[in-house]
């Protein structure tokens, strides 16, 4: 079991693949190449493999173009998980700052932060680029997100920033628990993908299937007695 701190929290941080979106973007970009890309993708979230080993390897697979990607942006948005909209609003009305720290690929994670309400300045995630037809020639290889561990460096140069305050993060995978030396509570997100291994090392672990579950975690009792409202309904 890891350490836990309770609410209430200055900063919530987000995964955005099976975490606020019901898929793994990386795997919608696959098309006929899915299976190989989503084992890869899955020996990576399950720990067994570095994700530096896998990140490139995968695009380099797919080769996804501005076209795809512009799919994909369109479909976390379609498969935004029930409830996280909600989450969100109670949030901001809770004045705590919202990020979104994720492996996905920066502009159809910004498509979703969009919907949500999350400034792009709040928003991390992995360069992609094109060629002047829009064809697929590169990613950002040197970002954190990128490799393991690279959530960590993030979670600290955000819990680092003026005014941040204690931090929680909310994800489904073992690349958010490599940040739990940056934060003060870890949320296991099992509503869309339920990762053994990540709920029993965590505090605090919630299966959904509404994400306003995921609010008594991540606000005190006078925070969620003031948003009554906002508390899942049953």
């Amino acid at each position: 079991m890891i350490p836990d701190k309770a609410p209430p929290f200055g900063t919530i941080v987000f995964d955005c693949d099976s975490t606020l979106s019901a898929i793994e973007g990386i795997d919608e970009l696959a098309s006929e190449k899915a299976e190989a890309v989503a084992e890869l993708t899955n020996l990576a979230m399950s720990g067994l493999v570095p994700l530096d080993e896998v990140y490139g390897k995968r695009l380099e697979m797919i080769q996804p173009d501005r076209a795809a990607l512009e799919r994909v942006a369109a479909r976390y948005t379609e498969e935004l998980i029930p409830g996280i909209r909600e989450v969100f609003r109670v949030l901001r009305a809770a004045k705590k700052r919202v990020a979104i720290v994720s492996g996905g690929l920066l502009p159809a994670v910004i498509a979703v932060a969009e919907e949500l309400g999350v400034d792009a300045k709040d928003v991390y995630a992995v360069g992609i680029s094109f060629d002047e037809s829009g064809r697929y020639s590169g990613f950002e290889a040197d970002s954190p997100l990128a490799r393991s561990g690279g959530k960590l460096d993030v979670l600290q140069e955000i819990a680092a920033q003026p005014g941040a305050g204690p931090v929680a993060l909310v994800g489904d995978g073992i690349t958010d628990l490599e940040a739990l030396p940056a934060i003060a509570r870890f949320l296991a997100w099992g509503g869309v993908v339920h990762r053994d291994e990540v709920h029993e090392r965590s505090a605090c672990s919630c299966d959904g299937p509404d994400a306003r579950e995921m609010l008594r975690y991540l606000l005190s009792e006078s925070e969620l007695a003031h948003y009554a409202a906002a508390e899942p309904k049953t």
